[in-house]
C-alpha cells in the first residue's frame, strides 16, 4: 500500500464540495434564467401620464403576456387572454386566497365541458392598475397556478399590443373611484 500525501484527502472532498456548490449555483441561476424568460414582468412598472395609469408588460418567451399581480392582497401571476370571457382562477389557488364559491356554472374549455364556479374578486390589482368587485370562475381542470386574466378584468381597460409590448391603461378617474 502507498501512503497518500498528508491533505490529499481532504483536497478531494473539498473538490467534490467545490463542484457540488457551483452545479447548485448554476442550477439556481438558470432556472432563475428560465423564469425571467417565461414571464418578464413579475413586478410590471406603472406610470401616470395624460390622465391615465399604464402599465408596459414585455411578452413571454413563448410570446404570452404573464405579469405578477394580485388578488384581494395576494401575490397571483396572471396570464392575459382576452379570448376568455371572465377572469379564470384554478381551484388551488381560489382556496388559497379564500375565495368563496358561487353558483355553479358549465363553462366549454380547450380540454371540453368543465362546471365552474362563480365569484367575484373584491380587488385585482396589476401594477397600479386597480379593479374592484370582478366577476371570475373558479375553474376546475387548469394545469398552472396561473390566473387567466380575461375579459371581465380587461374590457374595463384600454390595451394596445405591438411588437412583443402590451400597454395596459386605466383612466385617472376610474383608478381614484377605487382606491
Amino acid at each position: 500500500m502507498s501512503a497518500q500525501a498528508p491533505g490529499t484527502r481532504a483536497g478531494r472532498v473539498m473538490l467534490v464540495l467545490a463542484w457540488g456548490a457551483a452545479l447548485l449555483l448554476a442550477t439556481r441561476f438558470f432556472a432563475d434564467w428560465e423564469e425571467n424568460r417565461r414571464n418578464p414582468n413579475a413586478n410590471p412598472d406603472s406610470v401616470q401620464r395624460d390622465g391615465y395609469v399604464e402599465v408596459l408588460l414585455n411578452s413571454g418567451a413563448q410570446g404570452h403576456y404573464l405579469a405578477g399581480g394580485k388578488i384581494n392582497g395576494e401575490a397571483v401571476t396572471f396570464l392575459l387572454d382576452t379570448g376568455a370571457t371572465q377572469v379564470a382562477v384554478p381551484v388551488q389557488v381560489a382556496e388559497r386566497l379564500g375565495l368563496e364559491p358561487g353558483a355553479q356554472i358549465m363553462i366549454n374549455t380547450a380540454n371540453g365541458r368543465a362546471v365552474a364556479h362563480r365569484t367575484r374578486l373584491q380587488r385585482l390589482q396589476l401594477g397600479a392598475i386597480v379593479l374592484q368587485d370582478v366577476p371570475a370562475l373558479i375553474a376546475p381542470g387548469m394545469q398552472s397556478d396561473d390566473v387567466l386574466l380575461g375579459m371581465s378584468a380587461l374590457k374595463q381597460l384600454e390595451f394596445t399590443q405591438r411588437d412583443g409590448k402590451l400597454l395596459l391603461r386605466q383612466s385617472i378617474t376610474q383608478h381614484s373611484t377605487l382606491q
